[in-house]
């Protein structure tokens, strides 16, 4: 097992040093779902929300979360993300989430992206919720990165 690169010598938390890492392209994709009632879903596609547009909200929600990951995720370096976005699926009672961001960097964005994906998620809970408190969030996960020195991963 390869040794945790948040932890010193001590076991004590602190912050990568990436400072001799190279820029490289760098890019992540989440996924997470939003698990609801079909006639929630039928809300939503009609647009009969009272809060507004759900899918509109929820994607400026995702990318100003990913924008604000470091300032959340406590050992999170700042980054000047070139891309971040949000999309929708939505089935019969189901919203899928997808969120990627890209980045030109020294460190990976996973966290931006899966807080992106989270965020998107918890505010379509939060404007649907009225009529619909039994909602799950589930499944969030990265289902791919590239760049870096560890390369591609993809998700099974």
């Amino acid at each position: 097992m390869s040794k945790l690169s948040h932890l010193d010598n001590q076991g004590q938390a602190h912050m990568v040093d990436v400072s001799a890492k190279e820029v490289t392209s760098r890019s992540a994709t989440a996924r997470g779902r939003v698990l609801m009632l079909a006639e929630t879903v039928a809300l939503l596609r009609d647009g009969l929300a009272k809060k507004g547009d759900v899918l509109a909200t929820a994607r400026i929600a995702g990318i100003m979360a990913a924008k604000k990951t470091s300032d959340i995720i406590p050992l999170c370096h700042p980054l000047m993300i070139s891309k971040v976005s949000v999309d929708f699926e939505i089935d019969d009672r189901v919203v899928d989430v997808e969120a990627t961001v890209k980045v030109e960097g020294k460190t990976g964005v996973e966290m931006e992206a899966l807080t992106a994906c989270s965020v998107a998620c918890l505010t379509i809970y939060d404007m649907l919720k009225a009529v619909d408190r039994g909602m799950k969030i589930t499944d969030l996960r990265v289902v791919e990165k590239s760049g870096g020195k560890s390369g591609l991963f993809r998700a099974d």
